[in-house]
């Protein structure tokens, strides 16, 4: 009975063995099961009297001393997973030096195995990082650390070198004034970059890190941004043959602006004669003025059809600003019908006509703005490139920011930024990906 004990322990410590993807001189040499605090440890031991020095590489030295170590696994089944080791420390008679053994299980200094770190960060791509702490039943701030050392270094490893086409654009990491500037590959629909800041020298140290990713800052032939005077500049400095287009979602958004100040001021200051006009609307007519007008015609309700048609039959500012922003709009969706420079020019032009004759100072000075950055706009009708996606990913970094409840600190915003919108090649593979597929069509996962 003595001696199928022990059969029966030693399979079981070399099932685990197995299980954990050991292989010699480590080995499994108890396993321990908890079930009331539903955890299990692994004693993992390093028999071999001779090793390898880990400096110089000289064979056959022996071990000076070994020092504990843990770790925490994957679960097994439901039980919280732990690895202890002695971790040998080889004293060299090659080199002088005393230098501890790397484990193959977990990079040095972590508290985690290399699977472990792969899981968290599988999740942490999909849930906010303090969801994902939770799950694993660990602190966030350790997963933070983990996010940031593995995107550091798989965007080290990043090539840029095909980079032509950039979207720039910035979006807020916190309330007030606190931004962010990103730039992504229009091209390969991913983030290229995030900093701190927009100011023109954002643009200067995206430039260095392309470079550093074996990019060319002279190579960029189109950067699609919207208005901003410093994006602008740090474009022309340091991006010196990159054409800019504005893009178009950013212009019709600000004639949208226009219109919403032309109605808030008419309805503010004129508010007897607007009450005048809007006598003959039903209450739920008047509420859904205000988002017929921000909404495209196809997606109006009965309601809002209805309220409109009446906007556009009365005699207010308001209906105004609201055909001047739908008229811009038609000239950018001409533009990308006929394709053409002149035809968009003359379009544009007899716009801004309109627009500076309205007497509605908003689309004045819209207008003043188009007719500066003219070219560029024109541009920006034509190549069909625009920032949607950019505007996309920066929704999806906003609600990931919101799901989180706030980032700490701005490397932690840019550090999950880049892990799920970068496209990042060089990240620890799922321990969950699909190992064997089945004849049936089902695949089976290797843990």
């Amino acid at each position: 009975a003595a001696a199928r004990s022990t059969d029966l322990s030693v399979g079981i410590e070399a099932l685990f063995t197995s299980a954990l993807g050991l292989q010699a001189p480590w080995a499994v040499r108890e396993v321990r099961l908890d079930t009331v605090k539903h955890r299990i440890d692994f004693d993992v031991e390093c028999k071999q009297p001779l090793l390898a020095c880990p400096a110089c590489g000289a064979a056959a030295q022996r071990v000076h001393d070994r020092l504990q170590r843990s770790w925490r696994h994957l679960d097994f089944f439901q039980y919280e997973a732990w690895l202890h080791a002695e971790v040998p420390r080889v004293g060299c008679t090659a080199c002088g030096k005393t230098t501890q053994v790397s484990v193959p299980w977990a990079r040095e200094g972590s508290g985690f195995t290399l699977l472990f770190e792969a899981l968290a960060l599988t999740l942490c791509k999909d849930l906010p990082v303090r969801q994902a702490a939770r799950d694993l039943r660990v602190r966030d701030k350790q997963l933070w650390r983990r996010i940031e050392h593995y995107v550091s270094q798989a965007r080290k490893k990043q090539d840029m070198s095909r980079v032509r086409i950039v979207g720039i654009d910035e979006t807020s990491l916190r309330r007030g004034h606190d931004y962010v500037t990103v730039v992504h590959d229009l091209d390969a629909k991913r983030l290229l970059f995030c900093t701190q800041g927009r100011e023109h020298t954002t643009i200067q140290a995206f430039a260095k890190d392309l470079q550093d990713h074996g990019g060319e800052p002279t190579a960029i032939a189109h950067a699609c941004m919207d208005m901003s005077a410093a994006y602008l500049k740090g474009t022309a400095a340091y991006l010196p043959n990159a054409q800019v287009s504005y893009d178009r979602f950013h212009i019709v958004k600000l004639a949208g602006e226009a219109m919403d100040e032309v109605r808030k001021r008419e309805w503010q200051t004129e508010r007897e004669r607007v009450e005048e006009a809007l006598g003959e609307l039903t209450p739920k007519q008047r509420r859904s003025i205000l988002w017929g007008m921000r909404r495209n015609p196809s997606g109006w309700s009965n309601t809002q059809t209805q309220a409109m048609h009446w906007l556009q039959r009365a005699h207010l500012k308001t209906a105004r600003a609201w055909r001047l922003k739908m008229a811009l709009r038609e000239v950018f969706a001409n533009a990308r019908s006929h394709n053409q420079a002149e035809l968009a020019g003359a379009d544009l032009k007899a716009w801004l006509s309109w627009a500076r004759r309205s007497r509605l100072e908003p689309f004045k000075r819209l207008a003043a703005t188009l007719k500066t950055h003219f070219d560029s706009v024109v541009r920006g009708m034509l190549d069909h490139r625009s920032n949607a996606f950019v505007e996309a990913m920066n929704g999806l970094m906003q609600q990931a920011k919101r799901a989180a409840r706030g980032f700490r600190t701005a490397a932690n915003f840019i550090a999950i930024a880049y892990l799920r919108l970068g496209k990042l090649t060089h990240l620890p593979a799922s321990p969950f990906v699909p190992a064997i597929a089945l004849s049936a069509g089902v695949t089976r996962h290797r843990v």
